[in-house]
């Protein structure tokens, strides 16, 4: 079991993309959720899966479980979903040692960028680039679970 600690951000510029490392495409789907409990499946790049269950209803803190899973059975089970299907491309900013996953959403989501930090210990202010905007942590309507099974938020409209 992992734990995960992740900060949101909405993103404001353009300026993170000469620093990407790396991007990914990623399609994501859920099967089951319910209150602080998800069930997902996430294809990358169109080569490999993995299902994820997330325990927790904290803004920052969740306990994970990941596993890998046959890329044939993940396509299978979309006839499964609930909710909308999430097309996005994940790119890898770092940024003073920390790395940035940065969410570029398409689809009815597109328009739509969110940053996640993935670190335990709180990064002061200052520390965070400025193509940073509004912390959206704890905002449920920017999670991918919400945006594939509720509204579209009004920013990504």
């Amino acid at each position: 079991m992992g734990k995960e600690v992740e900060r949101k951000f909405l993103v404001t510029s353009t300026a993170w993309r000469e620093l990407a490392e790396a991007s990914i495409r990623i399609l994501q789907f859920y099967l089951a959720a319910g209150p602080g409990r998800t069930v997902r499946i996430r294809i990358s790049d169109g080569g490999s899966a993995k299902l994820t269950l997330k325990f927790g209803s904290k803004a920052r803190e969740r306990d994970e479980f990941e596993y890998s899973i046959p890329l044939s059975e993940a396509v299978e089970m979309l006839d499964f979903a609930i909710g909308r299907v999430i097309e996005k491309t994940r790119h890898h900013v770092r940024h003073r040692g920390y790395l940035y996953e940065i969410d570029v959403f398409g689809g009815p989501l597109a328009g739509l960028v969110i940053a996640e930090l993935e670190t335990p210990e709180d990064v002061p202010d200052e520390m965070l680039p400025d193509w940073l905007g509004r912390e959206v942590t704890g905002e449920s309507k920017f999670y991918n679970a919400s945006l594939a099974l509720g509204g579209i938020p009004e920013i990504a409209a």
